[in-house]
């Protein structure tokens, strides 16, 4: 099959012939019909996070099975899914206790070192990236990584669902859990923003602020935002302190930059909740003053927006469905699988929302 093959930071990506394995008992061996190029893949293209090479990258995709193990009970070939990287094993205390997103036992769900891998060249390992590597016209998982949607459901709109709206959406419904009438502000309007923005519009917030540069702003106030501030012209924590008369409930960050995390806690009022939701580059530090924690300002984190995929998945495509959710506008622009390095050019130079890469 084609793949787009990761051989080291600053270095674009090459598309190259890998082989990819038959599936084994849990595993599930599906056709990739759309894939979404999100920035997290960048981060690691970059150099700012490390990964061994070579990899297929890639992590936000939707296909059709192709074929099933034989201990696989859920799906059947020709079963349109969604591939999340939140995969599960179901059995940990982490999954056992209702965040399956933070599975401490992944490698339950992986193959043992000493058997065949399930990607190679030339009979060499080919690393598989966030147990998905969807950058290829096929994708060998374990079920776990999957989940099931209707056949009709647009499947480069389903796999913009597999991370950023899930991403999101989940800091803003499930880790943050905001209220109803809440004031909300988003630091970036890229795929994540947008779909954070889109979840506090359905959450019932009143006031939602989308920070970011002119250009993009457009686009935030078309999915739900009720206020811009272009953060390149103006102090955003300022801006959003005298909208709010005093700083908002929630606030999210979506980029993964220091300076906007520590914006996203000093924008917050007494009480209020940050949510850093963008990768940070490792080894960065996030400053935030101290005295500030005394008036029960809270700093969180959060991962993959805190999902229970295989139960939110579904509700947010049927938000898509009943027309809450706008996933259409959210695509900006769609290539072949060859277009790769262009969609990373295009999302840095912040051209795009998701450049959706199309196998069909």
């Amino acid at each position: 099959m084609k793949a787009a093959v990761f051989h080291g930071p600053k270095q674009p990506l090459t598309i190259e012939d890998v082989d990819i394995d038959q599936p084994q008992d849990r595993e599930v061996l599906l056709r990739t019909v759309a894939s979404g190029v999100c920035h997290s893949d960048l981060h690691f293209v970059d150099g700012y996070y490390t990964h061994p090479a070579p990899a297929v990258l890639g992590h936000e995709a939707a296909g059709i099975v192709e074929e099933v193990g034989k201990a696989v009970s859920y799906i059947k070939p020709g079963d349109h899914v969604i591939a999340c990287l939140s995969v599960f094993c179901g059995y940990c205390p982490e999954c056992m206790s209702g965040h399956p997103n933070l599975c401490s036992n992944r490698a339950s769900t992986r193959r043992p070192p000493n058997t065949a891998p399930r990607l190679s060249q030339k009979g060499q390992a080919v690393r598989q990236f966030a147990d998905l590597s969807t950058y290829a016209e096929k994708m060998l998982v374990h079920e776990n990584a999957l989940v099931k949607i209707a056949n009709d459901v647009p499947l480069d709109r389903a796999a913009l669902v597999g991370c950023g709206v899930t991403t999101g959406m989940g800091a803003v419904l499930n880790t943050a859990r905001i209220e109803p009438g809440s004031t909300v502000a988003v630091f970036g309007c890229g795929g994540v923003g947008l779909a954070a923005i889109q979840g506090a519009r359905i959450a019932g917030a009143r006031m939602i602020i989308a920070v970011d540069q002119f250009e993009k702003l457009a686009m935030a106030k078309r999915l739900g935002a009720t206020h811009t501030v272009d953060g390149s012209h103006a102090d955003a924590v300022e801006a959003i302190r005298e909208m709010t008369g005093g700083g908002v409930d929630y606030s999210f960050e979506a980029v993964g930059v220091k300076k906007l995390a520590e914006q996203c806690f000093e924008c917050i009022k007494a009480g209020g909740t940050a949510t850093i939701i963008g990768m940070i580059p490792q080894g960065q530090k996030v400053e935030i003053e101290g005295s500030k924690l005394l008036t029960e300002r809270k700093l969180q984190g959060t991962s993959m927006g805190s999902n229970r995929f295989r139960i939110d998945m579904p509700r947010y495509i049927d938000y898509y469905l009943q027309g809450r959710l706008n996933l259409d506008d959210m695509i900006s622009r769609r290539g072949k699988l060859e277009d790769v390095n262009e969609a990373f050019r295009a999302m840095k130079a912040g051209e795009v929302a998701r450049t959706v890469l199309m196998f069909e």
